[in-house]
């Protein structure tokens, strides 16, 4: 266990010298069944709570099979008498022995344990720790502040596609804020402001809490870069106040992860949020856990602070945080330059499809199409057409009735990384409309067109258009889309069979590719070569 820690730390420090160093992708690889004990577990030691989540493995797109949390309140008293609760401490414990047991019901060989700021400053901190290492039965990394930070700023660099603003971690015990630029990540800082440290310290008194924010980030260096930038907001409390903004809001999707808030009306919000957390207004509120509503004025007022100093664009909310930023820390650093949602799109493409190989040539066969089209597209726009083809054959073992609207579901409500919620919109859309079809009697929830642009509901419809036709010529099997292309001249689009496919074209391919051709302003037709 002992190797392992040492493995560790040299895994983040790594990391950490690398710096923006980028490397070429490997070729995509496909689904292969999972070895034994390749499941990862991180028990995360917090101020607030303990939890255990165990990942399906250690790669590039991580995917939680078990995740619990017990909110045992190891910080509450830190601030004031420099130690940990005894109560809580025996919560704790108790925590991570069926934390432990369960890691062995589960047969994970590969458990990492880690942390952070109530052990790191409590006088009684290395005790606990010590007991903690023997019932866990692995090593307790626990984390320097600095370290904490970094982290944090991986688990956003890891899971949000090109970042660049002020990731903040509201943890228990402390405030993490670290400046990040696409991978490079700056000099990240701790601050004794995290919710039950800041309820501590103030004696739950919201006028002297106010004074010790606005002392604590008056210099905080991270924040003096994030004029016009973004936000990264990672902590169950400020998840907590997201998922009240997204019912307040009647925001049509649930997903966190990605969640954005204008600047200006989050901090409306936080304001307006203090006030009904100050009447006991929330009380009876079950989006937000019980242990947590005490906290949220708390969280808030971070929150608005934050605002007034930095002045981002908006608040982008990340699920992704420490645990996930150590286990990127450790992949190999061609991994880690991987995109985050293409590699979750591959893995449930060689889950769901009936052809992984087939979504791999419709990619190249959609390229060929935009590029005869000569349809502008960013990189993020080609990124997202990529995504959909991976996608597009996922929903083929639902019942045909039901095809479009599960796996519209499926991909809003999936577990992608790398993409916000309007890339989410297109990428389902796209899918829905190979399956429902182009007639607006079947059109999708209008809530899910809210969040696209118009321009970019007329390129899921032209893409879910190209699947209808691609899906129909080679029934999603490998080796046909390779043998046509398109030409396309003046007003016409012609779509190229080699002849020894003669035997595929019909009317019905013909009468789909027509349908594709005058959504581009162009007539279609079929011929062999």
């Amino acid at each position: 266990m002992e190797s392992r820690s040492r493995n560790l730390r040299r895994a983040v420090s790594r990391v950490a010298q690398s710096g923006s160093r980028r490397h070429r992708p490997p070729a995509p690889t496909y689904l292969r069944p999972r070895k034994p004990g390749s499941s990862v577990a991180v028990i995360d030691i917090g101020s607030n709570s303990v939890r255990l989540v165990v990942y399906e493995a250690l790669e590039r797109s991580l995917v939680s099979v078990f995740n619990e949390k017990a909110s045992c309140g190891l910080g509450r008293e830190v601030q004031s008498t420099g130690l940990l609760a005894s109560d809580a401490i025996s919560k704790a414990l108790t925590s991570l022995r069926r934390f432990h047991a369960l890691c062995k019901v589960m047969k994970i060989s590969r458990v990492y344990a880690i942390a952070t700021a109530a052990c790191r400053d409590a006088t009684n901190g290395a005790d606990f720790i010590a007991q903690a290492e023997r019932i866990c039965g692995v090593t307790v990394e626990v984390l320097p502040g600095s370290q904490e930070a970094y982290l944090a700023a991986l688990g956003v660099v890891s899971s949000v596609h090109k970042p660049n603003g002020i990731v903040g971690d509201l943890g228990g015990g402390s405030l993490e804020l670290t400046d990040v630029r696409d991978h490079r990540v700056g000099r990240g800082i701790t601050l004794p402001l995290g919710s039950l440290a800041l309820q501590d310290a103030s004696k739950k008194s919201l006028k002297r809490a106010n004074s010790i924010v606005k002392a604590a980030l008056a210099d905080a260096t991270p924040l003096k870069a994030g004029k016009s930038r973004t936000f990264y907001a990672i902590g169950g409390t400020w998840r907590a106040l997201a998922r009240l903004h997204i019912i307040q809001s009647g925001y049509p999707l649930r997903v966190m992860h990605g969640y954005s808030i204008p600047a200006a009306d989050a901090l409306d919000f936080v304001r307006r949020l203090r006030r009904l957390v100050a009447s006991d207004m929330l009380a009876d509120i079950e989006v937000v856990a019980e242990a947590r509503q005490p906290l949220l004025t708390y969280a808030a007022l971070v929150l608005e602070h934050i605002i007034r100093i930095a002045k981002p664009k908006a608040i982008v909310f990340s699920t992704y945080g420490v645990r996930e930023g150590l286990l990127y820390s450790m992949l190999p650093a061609a991994d880690q330059s991987r995109d985050g949602l293409i590699c979750a799109a591959q893995t449930l493409n060689g889950l769901l499809s009936r052809s992984a190989c087939h979504a791999e040539e419709l990619i190249k066969w959609t390229d060929r199409l935009f590029r005869a089209l000569k349809l502008k597209e960013t990189e993020d726009d080609r990124r997202l057409r990529h995504t959909a083809c991976l996608l597009s054959d996922i929903g083929w073992r639902i019942h045909p009735d039901y095809r479009s609207e599960q796996t519209l579901s499926l991909i809003m409500n999936g577990n992608f990384v790398s993409i916000d919620h309007q890339g989410r919109a297109f990428v389902a859309l796209s899918v829905y409309y190979r399956y429902a079809g182009l007639n607006e009697a079947n059109g999708p929830s209008p809530e899910v067109c809210e969040l696209v642009t118009p321009p970019m509901d007329e390129r899921a419809r032209i893409l879910g258009a190209a699947f209808r036709v691609a899906h129909l010529i080679s029934a999603a099997q490998p080796g046909v889309l390779s043998a046509t292309h398109f030409k396309n001249s003046g007003r016409k689009l012609t779509l190229v069979f080699e002849h020894r496919l003669v035997d595929l074209v019909a009317d019905r391919v013909g009468g789909r590719f027509k349908q594709l051709a005058r959504l581009v302003g162009r007539s279609g037709s079929i011929v062999l070569r």
